[in-house]
């Protein structure tokens, strides 16, 4: 039997070094990859993915405990995904957007009657970012102002206005490409800047400046407030009780809109079909892609409230893409929907999250020195690390590379060699694996993060 399929479709099996060269060899001769020094990187070939797992061309196997990108809800080769891209390339591989198309408007349909209360239509994208993009032009052309408001600690994507709106380190060398954003701080309790002891105080005091942020920068220039429902890159924070409600209340009362990023948090990975949902709270846009339907195709878009669809009733709204809506990207994204409800995704999600991750990272903190906090929902956690429980000094400085990173890089590299894909940011493992992982496989995985954090203590206090 072949362990994989190569490119012209012949069977092959682990450990043909002449295979795993040549793909070494075009990618570093052909490819540019994204956020790397190209000639400081050696990309890992991948000969197979399947369930929660890859492998590459020696053969060794890595349990996917990120889902590539926090994108791959549904893991790898899901045979209803597969099967549903298959189809619909048979019957019509392509159509632009400016023609109905049915696989389109049925994953639209489905998209609305799962997001809002008021939510009216979906505007196709190709990923996150340009929905993001396309989320905040719509605002300013609904509300007819220029501000946006976004927070640090957050990434929105990599394009012109979504990179300005990402409140990290990755919008430094990008400059000011959107002149009209604004940044202020959300609540994050470990490591306050409102010196808060309490969710509460938290959730008090990040409104008291969200308020006055909003005053000193002009209520009325203000066309939107965008942030993630719950962050994710970024730490995995979830939003302390009273928070999103309270950003609603603002933006009701000086007319702003929100505009909820879901990209990474929506689509089942904190057990909601939207994150926001948990919340109780109302959007006027909602932006997604990854999880919409695994990234099998490239697919992403922006729900629209009923007010902001009439807005451009009668004049036309100034955007487009050619690929808007692809029908292999909906296709997948309409066989997500019946895949959800038939394994009954959204129920496991919480139960594993409570029932399995949970006690098991809180019996983490309890024995690793170098565990500072442990938060999350669903299958979405960060494991925050330090030096020093009491000062809650970071493992690394904030934003380190080379020598300075090392002892991260240390843990990250114990979790590889184990067998586990780790999603690691910052100080942090995260924990996001495909929603589909069997108990057996969340269970192995946790024990790897477990043993790896035995190199972390080794830099800790104790």
């Amino acid at each position: 039997m072949a362990d994989y399929i190569d490119l012209h479709g012949a069977e092959q099996s682990f450990g043909d070094t002449e295979a795993q060269r040549e793909v070494r060899k075009n990618d570093r001769d052909y490819v540019f990859h994204s956020w790397s020094a190209q000639a400081k990187i050696d990309p890992l070939p991948i000969a197979k993915g399947e369930g929660v797992r890859f492998w590459d061309y020696d053969g060794n196997e890595f349990l996917d405990f990120s889902s590539q990108l926090v994108n791959l809800n549904l893991g790898h080769q899901h045979p209803g995904l597969v099967k549903a891209i298959q189809d619909q390339a048979g019957r019509l591989a392509t159509i632009q957007p400016a023609m109905a198309n049915d696989v389109r408007g049925e994953l639209a349909k489905r998209i609305v009657e799962h997001s809002f209360e008021g939510a009216r239509s979906v505007f196709f994208t190709n990923g996150g970012a340009d929905a993001n993009e396309y989320a905040v032009r719509m605002a300013r052309h609904h509300t007819g102002r220029q501000k946006v408001l976004a927070r640090y600690r957050s990434y929105h994507g990599s394009t012109a206005t979504a990179i300005t709106l990402t409140g990290e380190p990755r919008r430094w060398a990008n400059g000011t490409l959107d002149a009209g954003v604004v940044h202020f701080q959300g609540p994050f309790l470990y490591r306050s800047a409102f010196y808060a002891e309490t969710p509460e105080q938290e959730t008090e005091r990040a409104l008291a400046h969200l308020r006055a942020t909003i005053e000193l920068e002009g209520a009325s220039t203000i066309a939107a407030i965008i942030l993630e429902s719950v962050t994710g890159t970024n730490g995995i924070l979830v939003p302390p009780p009273g928070y999103l409600a309270g950003v609603r209340e603002l933006c009701d009362e000086f007319g702003i809109l929100l505009i909820c990023d879901e990209v990474m948090a929506g689509f089942g990975r904190t057990g909601e079909w939207f994150a926001f949902q948990a919340f109780e709270v109302r959007p006027d846009l909602v932006t997604f892609a990854k999880g919409v339907n695994s990234g099998y195709v490239p697919l992403g878009g922006v729900v629209i409230s009923e007010a902001i669809h009439d807005t451009f009733a009668e004049r036309p709204f100034p955007g487009g893409l050619t690929y808007s809506g692809h029908p292999l990207g909906a296709a997948a994204g309409v066989a997500t929907f019946d895949i959800f409800e038939e394994e009954g995704i959204l129920q496991r999600v919480k139960d594993l999250g409570s029932r399995i991750v949970e006690p098991r990272l809180r019996e983490m903190a309890e024995k690793h020195p170098s565990v500072g906090e442990v938060r999350g929902t669903g299958l979405f956690w960060a494991i925050e690390l330090v030096r020093d429980r009491a000062t809650r000094e970071p493992l690394i400085p904030f934003n380190a590379a080379g020598e300075a990173a090392a002892p991260f890089n240390a843990v990250v590299a114990a979790c590889k060699q184990a067998g586990l894909w780790p999603f690691a940011a910052g100080n942090r493992l995260q924990i996001a694996p495909p929603l589909i992982i069997s108990e057996e496989d969340l269970v192995r995985g946790l024990d790897i993060i477990d043993a790896a954090l035995d190199v972390a203590d080794g830099y800790a206090a104790a």
